[in-house]
């Protein structure tokens, strides 16, 4: 009896202590609950730009294609659609016929959804801070007499004030440069200076707009693409504390940027997902090749 009584306590505490250690281990096994989303933020920020409007049925097709194998492979985050139209361009419409499956968000240089304004600011944020996207209407400018210029630019000053973005970059729909015909020299445009200004005296890293020097692009080929033209018709980097942008390989294309915690580089992709150029952008004037 007295080994019986001992067997059975000795059973019942065998039991207790397996319950309480699988209890314990399933409790360790729940997913720990995050606070904000400061775990989920990525090591670095891809996005794409690309410019509407001038091309063919057949390019636009094996852009978009690119545009979303690259969107896909590297998991970006956004696009920036660089064209006149705004939302109406045919290029970002067809996008989201064509490919309704992808969620990526495309932002236009005018007329966002929802908003009256053409200008507006997009942050994205990662491990390393944050990266702001100011869309400016470059139309603005233009015509100095109406002050709708000097109103943007105060909400541009007010943006850039308050931002603690590590980076930032401006995109508007016309180059600040214009090239001189004869020379193919580049030089600021005097509508553009005063906004050229505020981008140095409030630290834009660089500025994505069309293309400037169309003309000379398409008479002076560097590279030509399998679909038979030569002219690059792709967006411009500008980098903001240089007056001149690089020269951009003249072929079909896009640009794919990687934002990390030191730099920027940015992938000239062609229309058959060929990377023909790197552009090299480093912290606030800081940038090598």
């Amino acid at each position: 009896m007295k080994k019986s009584w001992v067997c059975t306590i000795v059973t019942q505490f065998s039991l207790c202590l397996s319950l309480f250690l699988v209890l314990n281990l399933c409790q360790n096994q729940k997913p720990k609950i995050r606070k904000g989303n400061e775990n989920n933020l990525p090591m670095d920020i891809y996005f794409l730009s690309v410019t509407g409007g001038i091309w063919t049925l057949e390019e636009q097709t094996l852009l978009l294609k690119q545009v979303e194998k690259v969107a896909e492979k590297f998991n970006a985050r956004f696009v920036i659609n660089i064209s006149e139209p705004g939302e109406d361009d045919p290029l970002m419409q067809n996008a989201t016929w064509r490919f309704p499956s992808t969620t990526i968000p495309w932002y236009s240089t005018r007329d966002l959804k929802g908003q009256r304004v053409n200008h507006y600011l997009k942050q994205f944020k990662f491990v390393h801070g944050s990266l702001d996207i100011i869309v400016v209407d470059t139309r603005l400018y233009e015509d100095a007499s109406n002050g709708a210029g000097d109103r943007q630019s105060q909400w541009l000053i007010d943006t850039l004030e308050s931002s603690e973005s590590k980076w930032c970059i401006a995109v508007g729909f016309h180059p600040l440069i214009a090239c001189q015909e004869d020379t193919f020299q580049m030089e600021l445009k005097h509508e553009f200076q005063s906004l050229h200004g505020v981008f140095m005296k409030y630290g834009v890293d660089a500025y994505i707009s069309g293309q400037a020097c169309a003309g000379n692009v398409e008479e002076k080929p560097i590279a030509k693409s399998k679909t038979g033209t030569a002219r690059y018709k792709g967006p411009l980097l500008t980098k903001v504390n240089q007056n001149l942008p690089y020269s951009m390989e003249k072929v079909n294309g896009f640009l794919l940027h990687k934002v990390s915690a030191l730099e920027i580089v940015s992938y000239l992709v062609t229309l058959e997902g060929d990377v023909v150029q790197k552009i090299y952008l480093h912290q606030r004037g800081k940038d090598i090749m």
